[in-house]
């Protein structure tokens, strides 16, 4: 009895200490996946210049023939801890043409519970642009569109559905039609949390034809900014988690999507905007898990990164760092838009925008 005891004891232990390599093996493995052991070396060839006013500015999109900037702004940090004081966001129009531009509320005239995320452009046949705007409101999630006249936006219609339960951005293929992605795949919180940290691919892309939802892309990790190339064939999406952008082909009569490409970037790609020559400019979170410690706690800086995508040829990318910063003067790049020689970097949470010149 004693012999058979201490051969149970010896197999218990070797048991705890083989369970204990495999855990801590995924936790490093999880740590060096979200970047948490990368050198941050910051850079920047130019002068940037704070602009404050904002809650925040997750996302930024620019008309590029007029120049205005409109940036999403919301009480993002108080909204996710579920807070019953948060501030209502709005949509600042930015006048990129100016020398010393200023910030200007276009939805002050919106009734509605405004806590705007990702937005996306569409200029219709007549020049004239539409703001498509992702909305979390207490009653659900929904697309607001606006039309921007007399230098305002003016709301036109609120769209949901079942299938778009956590929607994160949007982008525009018409006047009434789009693509949002649904960043989760999971609708529980514990399902999210889940597919956050074991680094699930469930979630996907919609496609809304003007009267209904349906699914045309999944598998992702962590569906975030969408866009489009400058002549509608191609689809971008950001992957977060999955450190990647996903290229698709997109049939303009039908709007299905077919994967043709995904580029590796090895750090967390967050929105994506298209400049006048199809180049994309993304805002990137280098360390995954810093980002959410800066979620919770303001003082937990996270650096910010700025990546530019060149397409060459079909399937070959060129990838250039533009910025890179340890979390100072701005922390958790979400959003890099260009105009010109006018570059503006915005976060998920800071209440501040950068404008630099290029």
């Amino acid at each position: 009895m004693g012999e058979g005891f201490v051969k149970f004891f010896k197999a218990a232990i070797i048991t705890v200490i083989v369970l204990a390599l495999v855990v801590g093996g995924l936790i490093v493995k999880t740590y060096y996946d979200a970047g948490e052991f990368k050198k941050i070396n910051p850079h920047f060839n130019a002068e940037c210049k704070a602009i404050s006013g904002v809650l925040s500015s997750e996302d930024i999109t620019i008309d590029l023939k007029t120049g205005l900037a409109f940036i999403s702004s919301a009480d993002r940090r108080t909204q996710w801890s579920n807070s019953s004081h948060v501030q209502k966001g709005a949509i600042y129009g930015l006048d990129l043409n100016l020398r010393d531009p200023e910030l200007e509320n276009l939805t002050g005239d919106f009734a509605e519970e405004f806590n705007p995320h990702g937005i996306g452009l569409w200029i219709g046949k007549n020049g004239n642009p539409s703001l498509f705007v992702v909305n979390h409101r207490q009653d659900g999630h929904f697309v607001e569109i606006f039309d921007f006249k007399d230098n305002r936006l003016i709301h036109r219609e609120s769209i949901e559905g079942a299938l778009m339960h956590s929607p994160n951005d949007v982008i525009p293929v018409g006047p009434g039609a789009f693509y949002v992605t649904n960043d989760h795949g999971n609708t529980s919180e514990l399902g999210r949390v889940v597919e956050e940290y074991l680094q699930l691919a469930r979630s996907l892309v919609l496609y809304y034809d003007g009267n209904d939802f349906r699914i045309v892309a999944e598998g992702l990790a962590y569906a975030n900014g969408i866009n489009l190339s400058p002549d509608g064939k191609t689809v971008y999406v950001a992957a977060t988690v999955g450190q990647e952008v996903c290229v698709y082909d997109r049939d303009k009569g039908t709007g299905d999507l077919k994967l043709r490409h995904t580029l590796e970037l090895g750090t967390g790609p967050d929105n994506i905007e298209v400049d006048e020559r199809g180049n994309l400019w993304i805002g990137c979170h280098p360390k995954l898990l810093t980002f959410v410690k800066y979620s919770k706690d303001p003082e937990e800086l996270s650096p910010s990164q700025v990546l530019k995508v060149t397409a060459r040829k079909p399937g070959s990318y060129t990838v250039e760092e533009i910025y890179l910063n340890s979390g100072e003067p701005l922390s958790g790049s979400s959003v890099a838009a260009v105009f010109g020689d006018t570059l503006l970097i915005g976060s998920v949470f800071d209440p501040r925008l950068l404008l630099c010149k290029l």
